[in-house]
């Protein structure tokens, strides 16, 4: 009976279903990720996985520089426009086509620069490897947003499933074949995205069918795309630099030592936001459009029952994580553990931050995330340069744990001066655990 149970809820269009299923799919997502990165520091060891890194990190950061804001707009305007949903694709893929050959074309020319220091072949595939992503992750994006805004967040969470389950099948061919090395691993990588983008466009079809080659002058889908796409850009940059600044400062102040352990505890960290992530995926495209009391409602008692749930879970996590990733990854990589314990922390909080974020996003006042995303940057950014001279890669985990609090603390007095919402009513209610029961109750007796 209990199987039955969860089968309605997995097969459940509702909210509690979708966030169900995509929280499922972060957890394979996670659990991929953890093992693609246990393959790659054994296959290559410490200095090796810190290079490969390196050829993987600048396509995924450029995509979020050159986004625009268009995935979050998409999901957005498509809402907000019933009937509109041909004009508004049509407009975002014809626009992120240029924008794609020309940051590919800077890529490979400042590569170099870039990954100074690094050995030529490493350079070289670096080089390649970005110019190639970077139009595949900004299709990839698209075509996520566009699943999101149709409700097919089966595509969606396929997207994200089969890219990493693919790399993972494709690493241990090329072992078991002998013919690994950096760069035909990152030949992999590309090889499986490109094939997942094709796949999740087949399943999009009937929504892509747009008249590609009319209206390339459509004025009022570029105006309702890029209009609300500047507003969350600039949120959406911020987190990008946020996200992927640590590695900048490692490459630029630090070795491939360093950047490979870096990459693994930061990876095996992330395995405490998978219900966080799933949350603001999905409540985002849910909420949007509807009365501020509704949104403030929903989002906040996802982000209070979320923290509740992932420090329960971390807490004996983190006990037995040293262990593990010494038996896992090896030796070496217990030189990173402290970083390990203090990321973790860090993610709980900077997901519960991020779920609290999605309200203004929905409300159309991305603004004030933007305020939020620059007064943490300025804030972590400074302290990366204080402490990581002295620290090394803890000081860093440092750093992002005070950034963390920072846009958390930003966050809760936004809501407090702006929408006048009582601090004591985000961050505690009894009608909370009453709604877990009623939840629960109800699960039990459709058990019966």
């Amino acid at each position: 009976m209990s199987q039955l149970a969860i089968r309605k809820v997995w097969k459940g269009s509702g909210l509690a279903g979708t966030i169900f299923r995509t929280s499922a799919t972060n957890l394979l997502v996670m659990a991929l990720s953890t093992l693609t990165s246990i393959a790659t520091a054994r296959m290559f060891g410490v200095v090796g996985k810190g290079e490969f890194s390196a050829i993987l990190l600048w396509p995924t950061l450029l995509a979020g520089i050159v986004s625009f804001g268009l995935p979050t707009s998409l999901i957005y305007n498509v809402k907000r426009h019933p009937g509109k949903e041909s004009q508004l694709i049509r407009t975002g893929f014809l626009f992120q086509l240029p924008v794609a050959a020309v940051t590919g074309g800077i890529a490979w020319i400042f590569m170099p620069a870039w990954l100074a220091g690094y050995p030529e072949p490493v350079v070289a595939a670096a080089r390649w490897y970005a110019a190639g992503m970077l139009p595949v992750l900004l299709a990839i994006n698209l075509l996520s947003a566009l699943a999101q805004s149709m409700g097919r967040f089966q595509v969606y969470n396929g997207v994200r499933l089969y890219v990493p389950l693919l790399n993972l099948a494709g690493l241990l061919a090329l072992w078991a074949a002998g013919n690994l090395s950096l760069t035909s691993a990152a030949v992999v990588f590309l090889v499986t995205t490109v094939a997942v983008a094709a796949a999740a466009a087949y399943k999009l079809r009937e929504n892509l069918v747009v008249g590609w080659l009319r209206g390339l002058r459509d004025r009022m889908a570029a105006k309702a795309l890029l209009g609300y796409g500047s507003k969350v850009f600039g949120v959406e940059l911020l987190g990008t630099v946020y996200a992927q600044f640590d590695k900048l400062v490692i490459l630029s102040m630090l070795s491939a030592r360093e950047l490979g352990l870096y990459t693994v505890v930061y990876a095996l960290s992330r395995v405490f936001n998978v219900v966080q992530t799933a949350i603001t995926s999905v409540v985002f495209p849910k909420v949007t459009g509807q009365d501020n009391g509704v949104i403030i409602s929903t989002v906040g008692r996802a982000f209070r029952l979320t923290m509740l749930l992932m420090t329960l879970v971390a807490v004996p996590c983190m006990l037995i994580g040293r262990s593990l990733m010494g038996m896992l990854f090896g030796e070496p990589f217990l030189d990173a553990s402290t970083a390990f314990y203090i990321l973790s922390a860090e993610c709980i909080v900077g997901g519960g931050a991020w779920i609290l974020a999605s309200a203004f996003n929905a409300m159309g006042r991305p603004g004030l995330v933007l305020i939020r995303q620059m007064i943490a940057l300025a804030v972590t950014v400074g302290l990366f340069f204080a402490l990581v001279p002295t620290f090394g890669l803890n000081g860093i985990a440092a750093a992002l744990l005070i950034g963390a609090w920072v846009r958390l603390a930003v966050t809760l007095l936004s809501m407090r001066l702006v929408f006048r919402v009582k601090l004591g009513a985000l961050l505690f209610q009894r009608e909370d655990f009453r709604f877990l029961t009623e939840a629960i109750t109800a699960k039990m007796k459709r058990k019966e």
